[in-house]
């Protein structure tokens, strides 16, 4: 569970600006698309240079990149507060967010190559989405709360990879990283929706660091094994390492994919208790447009810090997403949080959470996607969780507008 921010300082910037915006960049997009070829930088669209063609990337082969991702909610219970908790990443209501600012520098390695090679990458996150993503004595003071208001700054990857030439090649990823676990992952260009499922928000860590080892013992499996320092953390209990792995298949039309992945180990050095989560997503295939994927996780922590009692998380994501042109999709995702002891979402309040979420994912540009979705959620919990908990339900409109360059 990962708390917000008190609310402090500068004023919202209001939906109807939002609205403004999002005007500009639909007609912008209309007109660009006459006289520009696609291509999945904007910089390149607007400019016609690449960075990434400059003789000092070339010659290190290194890549630069990044997206902007900026977005707005609307409850049709506003609160005064402008919150949407228990929600995360897009938790306001009837505000402008610039989600992520994403900077990155990589270097990917030769997963064909014979020969030992090494790459690796590093990002670099503002936003409002900055502060679910920090890691704990790595990038979690670098802003104060009073400065920015919701905006803070993190360092979501920088690690080295290793690619080792035996059997079928082992690659070997070190430092700090996005987790393996769940559908669902913090990057915008990676998620066909804005808003994100209870499982990732509430129920999965965000980051690791240590190490990652992964191998493929063939053209379908892949196995992955290493051990990292817990959940979103960098420098705390770094006695308590905690075992990260699992395997995935893929058939041979890539039309069908299994993951399984799991963490396991102890949360800090005082109560020596496990947590472990499981989780397993299956996509298909169902035709050449239309795809299902399902998600299950499971969670265990024993010994919890305000209760001291066992706890446990389980939920069930499901997906569709048809794709009705290459340039348009629609997407619907149903879900089911449990969270059995009050341990995940708000404090001592066991119980239910659903979710259906509609939306479109619409593409005028290979470098800009805009995804509009409606979401209704209802909870049958100890404590009404909507709307500064005073309902059991709510609907709420949204839309972010995402551009990589």
């Amino acid at each position: 569970m990962k708390p917000s921010k008190a609310a402090l300082g500068a004023s919202p910037l209001t939906i109807d600006r939002l609205s403004v915006l999002c005007l500009f960049l639909l007609l912008y997009s209309h007109f660009a698309s006459t006289v520009m070829a696609h291509d999945d930088s904007a910089l390149f669209a607007l400019t016609g240079q690449d960075i990434n063609r400059s003789q000092f990337l070339k010659e290190n082969a290194l890549n630069m990149g990044g997206w902007l991702s900026m977005g707005g909610t609307y409850l049709t219970s506003n609160p005064d507060s402008h919150s949407n908790a228990p929600i995360t990443f897009n938790d306001r209501s009837g505000e402008f967010q610039l989600n992520q600012l994403n900077l990155y520098l990589e270097k990917p390695v030769d997963m064909e190559s014979k020969h030992w090679n090494v790459g690796g990458r590093v990002d670099l996150m503002f936003g409002t989405d900055s502060r679910f993503t920090q890691a704990t004595g790595l990038d979690n003071k670098w802003i104060s709360d009073k400065n920015l208001r919701f905006y803070d700054l993190a360092l979501p990857q920088a690690y080295l990879e290793v690619r080792a030439p035996w059997g079928n090649g082992l690659t070997a990823k070190i430092g700090h990283f996005y987790t393996i676990l769940g559908e669902e992952v913090v990057t915008a260009p990676n998620n066909f929706f804005y808003s994100h499922a209870y499982t990732m928000q509430h129920g999965e860590p965000f980051t690791h660091t240590g190490a990652l080892l992964s191998y493929a013992l063939n053209e379908n499996f892949t196995l992955n094994a290493g051990t990292v320092a817990g959940w979103d953390n960098f420098d705390e209990n770094l006695a308590n390492w905690n075992f990260l792995g699992g395997m995935s298949w893929t058939n041979d039309e890539a039309s069908s994919a299994v993951s399984w992945s799991v963490i396991s180990g102890d949360t800090d050095d005082v109560l020596a208790a496990n947590r472990t989560v499981s989780s397993l997503v299956i996509s298909h295939s169902l035709t050449d447009k239309l795809q299902y994927v399902f998600q299950h996780d499971f969670g265990f922590q024993e010994k919890v810090a305000a209760t001291g009692q066992d706890a446990f998380w389980y939920g069930i994501n499901q997906y569709l997403i048809y794709d009705i042109t290459d340039s348009l999709s629609a997407g619907l995702r149903g879900e089911w949080f449990r969270d059995a002891n009050g341990t995940r979402v708000i404090a001592d309040s066991p119980g239910h959470y659903f979710a259906l979420t509609a939306g479109v994912n619409w593409k005028p540009q290979g470098w800009l996607t805009l995804r509009p979705e409606v979401r209704y959620d209802w909870a049958d919990a100890k404590i009404n969780p909507y709307i500064n908990q005073s309902k059991d339900h709510q609907l709420q409109f949204a839309m972010d507008v995402v551009i990589k360059f």
